[in-house]
């Protein structure tokens, strides 16, 4: 009788004891319902009508928002856009565009496709799609350009002014992951990875052993601006320049399934082949994996910028009504145990902003050669590019697209630009300058935010008066600092503007091949694959 008490009792103990209640089923399941009661209240007797999608999607939106900006809410458009952005392909005019409230503007025509054929140009504003007004329509405007191939969308646009119109054809658009393939000089080829689509490990591979065909005895493997995408794909490219099961990457979780080791899983086409690889700030996530484990296993040189820092691994959770959450589950860390991610969205400062770790509390690893390696968020590289680095002001720059805009100008005011030979002036710079002005471009630096608040408790405690010529005199060389700072990021600048202007006319198969040429990060790379004693060195410890 004993036994037939004690045993129940036990195991009841065992379950209130066990992780499933330690995770707080109960407190979810409370607050659930705190919640239903609430939103079922709040629609039924609110003064005014109320849209119970809207709120509901509010609720969602802003709940995540408290977490990281990869931890989002989905609907089905969106489950639609994430699946073309991985698959590499879709339906549609066959181009990049970018929405805005009241129109949708084409950022860049891909080259054959039938917004090109068109005649669509980078900068065209796209107002009307059929029948529906752009600035009418309460969706993303950009899925009115896309259906089924060979159905035909009109579209009303504008252009420098005059509005224009155009009948185009769907059809199906691949985005290759590889825009291009080449041989620097006689013995080093170059590989762009835009993108980690499902089809990217297939085209680098087919590049790279096509360019050894063609000659390659070393190459340059260019992530800048590389957004991520999917891991294996990362894996599978690793897995070109290393032996088959060698560690990759790890993730780290709190719910332990999520726990996982990635090896190489073939074997590789070359190990011996020296390789170089660039990043940037825009090298995120899966370009993060491949350039911390080439330069973890000191399998090449990494050469740029700190990249991104975009640590974080996300897993689609699918919801009702074809509605999707894309979960952040874990950390990446690569072979080293370097954390890749940058920002601790779990620990903020007092304005509610993510932290990231001072240069003095970053951390030593050590490389298989024992190199020493820090983590901090993202991949430092071994050479790190001034240049590269965009800085401030530039950033606020390209925020507002008067770079974009100013070349949109310049496209319909200058003749085809010599690609091989192409360089813009020091008149081109004053006239980029003259267009800022009068654009009325001007910046705040956090140090301008800073001295705001500054201001403002002086003014609350009255002692603005004391301050006040202190105050104007910084707030003047402030002023006379971003007068000058435009000049003094001038060739970052330049280059930039040049760039456009090349994809413009060329497009990105040929800002590529002008990039071999002209591109400071792909020289260096160049000159030390050309001299083996130099490579080798930036691998010894």
């Amino acid at each position: 009788m004993k036994k037939k008490i004690l045993i129940p009792l036990a195991a009841v103990a065992l379950f209130f004891s066990t992780t499933a209640f330690q995770n707080d089923f109960f407190e979810i399941a409370k607050q659930i319902e705190i919640f239903t009661t609430a939103f079922k209240e709040l629609n039924m007797n609110y003064v005014d009508e109320t849209n119970p999608g809207d709120l509901m999607n509010t609720a969602i939106k802003n709940m995540l928002n408290e977490l990281d900006p990869y931890t989002v809410f989905m609907n089905e458009q969106d489950v639609e856009a994430a699946r073309i952005n991985n698959v590499g392909d879709y339906t549609g005019i066959g181009a990049s565009v970018k929405t805005l409230k009241d129109k949708l503007v084409v950022v860049e025509p891909y080259k054959g496709y039938p917004a090109d054929n068109a005649g669509l140009k980078a900068g065209d504003e796209i107002i009307k799609v059929g029948d529906v007004i752009v600035a009418d329509f309460k969706e993303n405007a950009g899925d009115l350009l896309r259906g089924s191939a060979g159905s035909e969308v009109k579209i009303t646009y504008r252009r420098q002014g005059a509005t224009a119109e155009a009948t185009i054809t769907r059809q199906e658009v691949e985005q290759k992951a590889v825009p291009l393939y080449r041989m620097v000089n006689e013995t080093t080829g170059y590989i762009a990875l835009s993108k980690f689509t499902a089809s990217a490990s297939y085209e680098v591979s087919n590049s790279l052993r096509l360019l050894k065909a063609d000659g390659a005895k070393e190459l340059i493997l260019d992530l800048r601006g590389n957004p991520g995408g999917l891991l294996r794909e990362a894996i599978a490219i690793v897995n070109l320049f290393v032996p088959k099961n060698q560690l990759v990457v790890t993730t780290k979780s709190k719910v332990e399934k999520y726990n996982k080791t990635y090896y190489t899983q073939k074997e590789p086409i070359d190990i011996e082949i020296p390789v170089i690889v660039l990043i940037d700030g825009g090298s995120a996530s899966a370009s993060e994996i491949v350039s911390g484990a080439i330069q973890d296993l000191d399998r090449g040189i990494v050469i740029g910028s700190r990249s991104f820092g975009k640590g974080l691994v996300q897993r689609p959770k699918q919801l009702t009504y074809g509605t999707q959450m894309k979960v952040t589950i874990s950390r990446y860390f690569t072979p080293s145990g370097r954390c890749i991610q940058a920002l601790d969205y779990w620990n903020r400062d007092e304005k509610g902003n993510a932290v990231r770790v001072k240069r003095e509390n970053y951390n030593e690893f050590k490389t298989m050669n024992g190199r020493s390696v820090f983590d901090g968020g993202g991949v430092q590289p071994d050479i790190e590019i001034e240049g590269s680095k965009v800085s401030p002001v530039t950033k606020a720059i390209i925020a507002d697209d008067y770079i974009f805009d100013y070349v949109t100008k310049y496209y319909y005011s200058h003749d085809k630009p010599n690609l091989s030979s192409f360089q813009l002036s020091d008149s081109d710079f004053s006239d980029f300058k003259a267009y800022l002005s009068s654009r009325n471009f001007a910046f705040e630096t956090k140090t301008e935010k800073e001295l705001e608040k500054v201001l403002s408790t002086a003014v609350d405690e009255e002692l603005d008066g004391a301050i006040a010529s202190g105050y104007s005199n910084l707030l003047n060389q402030l002023s006379a600092y971003k007068n000058e700072v435009v000049d003094k990021n001038k060739d970052q600048l330049l280059s930039l503007i040049e760039n456009e202007i090349i994809k413009r006319y060329y497009y990105r198969e040929g800002l590529h091949e002008y990039y071999l040429a002209n591109n400071e990060e792909i020289v260096k790379g160049a000159e030390i694959l050309a001299n083996p004693s130099k490579y080798r060195s930036y691998l010894r410890p």
